[in-house]
């Protein structure tokens, strides 16, 4: 049984989060991805290793994601990384942290340089996909899609089994969160992690991801036949013993 706790930000906004305290002691901080949860394979993994590395642990579901309060529509980039920061002073406080970003989560990730800079010892990134809306998304939309999203405000986009609602205000606030024109100086290690069979987010972007680190000691891991979410327990085992190596 799974031990999922939650934190008011606001009279009307509640997160659902995941946490293994430990005092003094170094973090693993989960974001998950776009339209995803806590129920997956992958934070209950980590969360797993935390405790049999008796080091701290996070894992939040943003607003509009999973058990977490608000409408997927009314969120975006901005507000999810706000509420990460949020969450990260509640429970990481002061100690420093290991950042896993899934997909979406990877950008959130990023997004936390800016305020933790110091804090933060280690990056994983899995299937990164930073500033995924404009390039993956806007930039491939027809004429047709981009008139019917900019005069009813959402678009409904069919991907395998999912239809994810995009909203207009999703893909301009993605504009202002661009991160891979920032340059981190961090000494620190930075692995990301990329399924050969990707077919949501190319491989290309976890290469960006690693460009803008310039004193990181940086590795790039083409999982054979991996898929987008590498959340098979083979594939964990991989994630795992990445992880390790930053640790």
């Amino acid at each position: 049984m799974t031990n999922y706790n939650y934190y008011k930000i606001s009279k009307s906004k509640k997160i659902r989060y995941l946490k293994h305290s430990q005092n003094n002691k170094l973090y693993i901080v989960f974001l998950h991805g776009f339209m995803s949860d806590l129920e997956g394979k992958k934070p209950k993994h980590f969360l797993k290793f935390a405790i049999k590395k008796k080091i701290g642990f996070l894992a939040l579901e943003y607003s509009g994601h999973g058990k977490s309060s608000g409408k997927f529509t009314d969120g975006n980039i901005s507000k999810w990384s706000k509420e990460t920061s949020i969450l990260i002073n509640k429970i990481v406080k002061k100690n420093d942290f290991i950042l896993i970003g899934s997909s979406m989560g990877a950008w959130i990730s990023l997004n936390q340089f800016r305020i933790y800079n110091e804090q933060i010892k280690g990056f994983l990134g899995i299937g990164s996909a930073p500033e995924f809306l404009e390039k993956l998304m806007w930039n491939k939309f027809t004429k047709v899609m981009k008139k019917k999203i900019s005069s009813e405000g959402i678009i409904y986009l069919k991907h395998g089994n999912y239809e994810y609602p995009i909203t207009l205000q999703l893909i301009k606030d993605g504009r202002k969160n661009k991160v891979l024109n920032k340059i981190v100086y961090q000494k620190l290690n930075v692995t990301m992690i990329h399924g050969e069979k990707d077919e949501s987010v190319p491989k290309v972007y976890s290469k960006k991801v690693l460009k803008i680190f310039k004193n990181a000691k940086k590795k790039l891991v083409i999982v054979k036949n991996g898929d987008h979410s590498l959340s098979s327990k083979k594939w964990l085992k991989i994630l795992t013993k990445e992880l390790n190596l930053i640790i």
